[in-house]
């Protein structure tokens, strides 16, 4: 194992055992066998290490999500099984729960947006093509041209980007709401 992947396995560790804002460089390098100038040969800073634990916590979560979703279930009830999938892993994973750390928020989500513009987003791909199919098949409205539905679901994601000015305490079930309130919208009214 080379020195920047000991790094990245000790800090996912740590992370994912203490958190953030609990877990420093030193105890990092101190897990990887590695001194706290070697550290800084890979990494700017603890947050920069963060990030990347994030987005591939984030990957493994979405992956899963996508292989084990039943898609032909009603479109409310695999809308409703998403949010509570993404709420239950923050709950689980001290990684993905940073997401809500109103300390990182900004810059957490400035990261994941950019990176998600560089290596595209796979989820999102993946629910435009949910929808995509779930109109195929009536499902959902017909009357609505894709793009506006897409923004939609857009809304949710600038809903959760913006999750401070909600409150992050009424987040998660603002969030369910929303959702429910737009699947319902594409799925209760005529086709």
């Amino acid at each position: 194992m080379n020195k920047k992947e000991s790094i990245f396995n000790a800090g996912r560790k740590l992370f994912l055992s203490k958190g953030f804002k609990n877990t420093n460089v030193s105890d990092i390098t101190k897990l990887a066998g590695l001194g706290v100038g070697t550290f800084y040969n890979y990494y700017s800073s603890k947050e920069e290490l963060f990030f990347e634990e994030f987005i591939e916590e984030s990957n493994k979560h979405k992956k899963y999500i996508m292989e084990h979703i039943d898609l032909d279930q009603d479109p409310v009830k695999v809308a409703m099984n998403l949010i509570s999938e993404n709420v239950s892993a923050m709950k689980s994973n001290q990684i993905l729960a940073e997401w809500n750390n109103h300390e990182l928020t900004a810059e957490l989500e400035k990261y994941y947006s950019e990176e998600n513009k560089k290596n595209g987003d796979t989820f999102y791909n993946f629910y435009i093509g949910i929808l995509k199919k779930w109109k195929r098949e009536g499902k959902i409205r017909s009357d609505i041209d894709d793009d506006i539905i897409v923004e939609l679901f857009g809304i949710l994601e600038y809903v959760d980007t913006h999750k401070e000015k909600i409150g992050i305490y009424h987040f998660p079930e603002a969030a369910r709401y929303l959702a429910e309130f737009i699947m319902k919208g594409l799925t209760d009214c005529p086709k």
